[in-house]
């Protein structure tokens, strides 16, 4: 399912009886590479704030995220993928499918690259898989943690790799030589309607942000492989006559060992991902909220075809 492709939105203009009275600029960015390289710190980084939630675990971003950036008169929407890797199950599947989708539909693709990893075999797949597509662009992301010198042969490396490729070195952490890239990006964005308001916002639905703030937290506090076989759904939102938020959510878990883990002693753990993910619903949305967890075993949770649509992914059968 591609909705965010320019003929999508283009039709829904004239629909609606949108026109064009000036020259102006809009396309889309797909932001890929392999897991933990950065993707969705860079493009936090972008907006100025939280859009794609982040972890040291490696393939936390699970959807495509959009997120809508004016860079002078220029329109660029983001889109944040799934980190690349070898799927092994079903979701795993969806996840590397929605992120070469986003590259089939992008205006101009941003391949990112851990400087701390090197030119790994995933940046070589995925360089000879983009290559014929125009408006290629290579960062080299963390460059603040490695030494100049042994910058250059990584440098030199992606040269030979993609030389039909602008080449940037950034630190996503610390927002260096993200305004530079940020021009070259909004300088090959076709002629186009503005596709979105031209204000700096992510285009994501309500329920699915609040939802992977939840899952953020649940990342951070649950070790091992456990947050890879859990999912969040937001089920219900409420406001009450003072304008207070009563968020109801779903954590769905493979079995009751699983509830048990997420649950903690006492329900000490599952108290804890909630206060973290209350405050963080407050500040990033600015509002008083209640946040209702509920935990459910769903064995076949990954196997329901509703799980992935309300994620934004294709369900793979």
């Amino acid at each position: 399912m591609r909705n965010f492709s320019r003929f999508y939105l283009l039709l829904k203009m004239v629909c609606y009886g949108f026109i064009m009275t000036e020259k102006t600029y809009s396309g889309f960015v797909a932001i890929i590479g392999p897991t933990n390289a950065g993707k969705s710190t860079l493009l936090n980084q972008i907006m100025g704030r939280k859009v794609s939630i982040v972890s040291h675990k490696v393939q936390t971003t699970r959807t495509r995220l959009r997120a809508v950036k004016m860079v002078g008169d220029k329109q660029l929407i983001f889109v944040d993928t799934p980190g690349v890797f070898k799927p092994s199950r079903r979701l795993d599947r969806a996840m590397v499918a929605a992120a070469m989708d986003a590259v089939s539909d992008a205006d101009a693709i941003l391949l990112l690259v851990d400087a701390q990893k090197g030119i790994t075999e995933t940046i070589r797949t995925l360089a000879e898989k983009i290559a014929n597509r125009p408006n290629i662009f290579v960062a080299l992301n963390k460059v603040d943690a490695i030494a100049k010198l042994e910058l250059l042969p990584m440098v030199a490396e992606l040269n030979e790799l993609a030389p039909w490729a602008e080449i940037f070195m950034i630190s996503a952490l610390k927002n260096d030589g993200i305004e530079k890239m940020l021009t070259a990006l909004a300088n090959v964005m076709p002629e186009s309607p503005y596709l979105f308001d031209t204000v700096d916002a992510p285009d994501v639905p309500d329920e699915l942000y609040l939802a992977e703030l939840t899952r953020e937290k649940i990342y951070k506090y649950i070790h091992q492989e456990l947050p890879y076989h859990i999912n969040v759904m937001t089920e219900r939102v409420d406001v009450d006559a003072d304008g207070v938020l009563d968020i109801y959510q779903k954590i769905a878990v493979r079995n009751e060992g699983h509830k048990k883990i997420v649950v903690g002693r006492g329900g000490a753990q599952l108290k804890q991902i909630g206060t973290a993910a209350r405050h963080d619903i407050q500040d990033q949305w600015g509002v008083n909220a209640r946040l209702h967890l509920f935990v459910r075993v769903e064995p076949d949770w990954e196997d329901k075809a509703e799980n992935y649509t309300d994620q934004g992914l294709e369900f793979k059968k």
